[in-house]
C-alpha cells in the first residue's frame, strides 16, 4: 500500500528477521529495488584476528537458513557463534523511550557472545544482527554495549554499509526541483512516542 501510494525510488527493509524471511519474495513481486538488512558476517569474519565471531540477533534471525548460508559462504575459517536473544530488542526500545533498563538485564542478553579465555583465542568481534541493538551502542545511550562487555570487541553495525549501498543504487541527486525534500515516518505504534524518541537522531522534531 505504501509503495503504491508514494512510489519510492528504493525501499530499505530495516529488519534482519524480515529481510532473511521475505526479501526474495519482495524482489519478485515489485520492480522497485529493495535493500535488505542482513547479518554482517562477511566483514566481521574478514576483520577478526582471533577467528572467533559472535552474531547477536533475535531468535528468528539466528535460526534462518539465510543466516546459515551467510556463514557457509563467508566464515573464511572463523568459528561463528549464533546468539539468539529474546529480550534485547525490547530492552533497546525501552531505553530509547526513556524507560530505565538495568545493566544486569542487558548483560544477561549479551554475555553468551563472549567465548574463550586467552586473549588470542577469544571472541573479538560481535555482529549486531538486529536494527534495535545499535541503539544501545549509540553515544546518546552511553555506549552501554561497550561498557558492559567483559573485554573489548569490535561491534559490527551494518547501518553504514547499508547507507552506502542505498547511495550507490540511487546515484547522485538529480536536477533541481520545485520543492524541498522531507522525511516521512510511518509507524504501527504510537506516533507521539516515536517522534519524541527520534529527536536526538534527526536533530529536531520528527513528524510521524
Amino acid at each position: 500500500e505504501l509503495i503504491a501510494t508514494h512510489s519510492p525510488d528504493l525501499v530499505v527493509i530495516a529488519c534482519n528477521t524480515a529481510s532473511t524471511l521475505v526479501m526474495s519474495h519482495l524482489r519478485e513481486c515489485y520492480k522497485v529495488p529493495f535493500v535488505g538488512t542482513v547479518p554482517a558476517i562477511k566483514p566481521a569474519c574478514a576483520n577478526s584476528k582471533t577467528k572467533r565471531v559472535s552474531v547477536l540477533g533475535t531468535k528468528g534471525t539466528v535460526k534462518r537458513e539465510y543466516t546459515q548460508a551467510l556463514i557457509r559462504d563467508f566464515a573464511q575459517g572463523c568459528e561463528v557463534t549464533l546468539v539468539g536473544s529474546g529480550e534485547l530488542a525490547s530492552l533497546a526500545e525501552a531505553a530509547l523511550s526513556g524507560i530505565e533498563v538495568s545493566d544486569l538485564e542487558i548483560s544477561a542478553e549479551v554475555a553468551p557472545c563472549f567465548l574463550g579465555k586467552e586473549p588470542s583465542a577469544r571472541t573479538d568481534t560481535v555482529v549486531l544482527a538486529c536494527t534495535h541493538y545499535p541503539l544501545l551502542h549509540y553515544p546518546l545511550l552511553m555506549d552501554r554495549l561497550t561498557r558492559l562487555a567483559p573485554w573489548p570487541v569490535d561491534w559490527i553495525d551494518p547501518a553504514p554499509a547499508i547507507a552506502r549501498r542505498v547511495a550507490d543504487l540511487l546515484g547522485p541527486p538529480g536536477g533541481e526541483t520545485d520543492y524541498a525534500g522531507a522525511e516521512m515516518i510511518f509507524t504501527s505504534g504510537r506516533p507521539h512516542g516515536l517522534s519524541r524518541a527520534l529527536v536526538p537522531f534527526f536533530g529536531g522534531r520528527v513528524p510521524a
